[in-house]
């Protein structure tokens, strides 16, 4: 059985830093170099950071598939919509349906936050992760390129979803 759980502790956090290096560094390692891999984490994905973002209004849910964690996800809410940030399933526990659940928990976030969409950045080389978006309803809306620092940049998509 697949369940999301609130994470709400330093436990959690700490949990979601050792899924993030671990997921980040088996998929992002070609796209981005793992120079890059190591910085993002770093300014993105320590357990401190994630308290951060937290208490600034993210949510973070650890993915759980039969009670070993699976993976994990991120999302907030930004006016009518729901931004999801992460969505991330261990290399090995991919193609069991885990991702649909997360995606099917999220819509029903955003519902229940009165959203009328959910909104998400990939990676524009994440071909892999677009085919998925693009089955399930997202829909491509722009580009955006952000300077993360120290030399680096996020070369993205934005793609969205309506929600009825």
């Amino acid at each position: 059985m697949t369940e999301l759980i609130l994470a709400n502790s330093k436990k959690h956090y700490l949990l979601i830093e050792q899924l993030a290096d671990s997921v980040w560094k088996e998929h992002y390692t070609a796209i981005i170099g793992i120079e890059q891999v190591n910085y993002m984490l770093n300014k993105f994905q320590t357990a401190a950071v994630i308290e951060t973002q937290v208490s600034q209004g993210s949510q973070y849910f650890i993915i759980m598939n039969d009670d070993i964690p699976a993976g994990y996800i991120s999302i907030k809410k930004d006016k009518e919509a729901l931004f999801l940030s992460k969505i991330y399933v261990l290399k090995d526990l991919r193609g069991q349906g885990i991702g649909k659940i997360a995606m099917t928990f999220t819509e029903s976030q955003a519902k229940l936050k009165n959203c009328s969409k959910i909104t998400l950045t990939v990676n524009r080389h994440n071909s892999n992760s677009i085919k998925a978006y693009e089955k399930i309803g997202f829909i491509n809306t722009g580009t955006i390129v952000q300077d993360i620092g120290n030399g680096y940049v996020m070369d993205d998509y934005t793609m969205e979803k309506s929600i009825d």
